[in-house]
């Protein structure tokens, strides 16, 4: 019988490709800046956990680099976002048609980021139906790697951290989950594919 019982996943380079580090080179060359202050970390997680509006995020932006437009702000916020392949559509569609795990997406994004892959990916609500249940950061007001979005989901959903897999691209949120005993996949999207999850894991299964 399967140890694991619950499956947590990431979604950004875990089923949707992002482009990371041209994202970050791209706003750095855009803003003309060397780093991003603290002040512009803090309102991107501001925004990422729905605290501020997507009008007071873009106001932000044009009142910090007046010489910009919305659209050069927003070609740059949206420059992360890449293709959605549809092989890890039809893994996790597979998964849950079997339902022999609980499925639950647990994500850091915006409301920008989720109108553009609404208007781009037209599967998209195809698979947002194969979870149990779809966390988006902005939607409940916390972000990874905060312990408190890992026990929000634990309890909410009478998880026991032992029976289950958390799987996300980015360590320190790996982190935060194995310190509560979740057992955990620091996925590396330029080796690892999640389809390849059960013979990665199989010690686990």
């Amino acid at each position: 019988m399967s140890k694991i019982k619950t499956i947590i996943f990431d979604f950004g380079d875990v089923f949707i490709n992002l482009d990371k580090e041209g994202a970050m080179q791209n706003a750095l060359e855009l803003f003309e800046l060397e780093t991003f202050s603290e002040e512009m970390i803090a309102f991107n997680s501001f925004y990422e956990q729905g605290l501020i509006s997507t009008e007071e995020f873009l106001e932000f932006y044009l009142d910090n680099f007046p010489q910009l437009s919305r659209e050069q702000i927003l070609d740059a916020w949206q420059f992360i976002l890449k293709d959605f392949p549809n092989h890890r559509l039809e893994f996790v569609q597979q998964l849950a048609a079997e339902k022999r795990y609980k499925l639950i997406l647990l994500s850091n994004t915006n409301h920008l980021h989720i109108d553009h892959i609404k208007q781009h990916v037209p599967f998209f609500e195809d698979f947002k139906k194969c979870f149990d249940k779809f966390y988006l950061s902005q939607e409940i007001n916390l972000r990874k790697p905060n312990t408190d979005i890992y026990q929000f989901v634990l309890n909410e959903n009478n998880l026991s951290p032992e029976e289950t897999l958390f799987i996300d691209d980015t360590e320190e949120n790996i982190v935060t989950a194995s310190n509560l005993g979740i057992h955990t996949w620091h996925i590396n999207p330029k080796v690892d594919d999640i389809v390849n999850l059960f013979s990665t894991k199989k010690d686990l299964f």
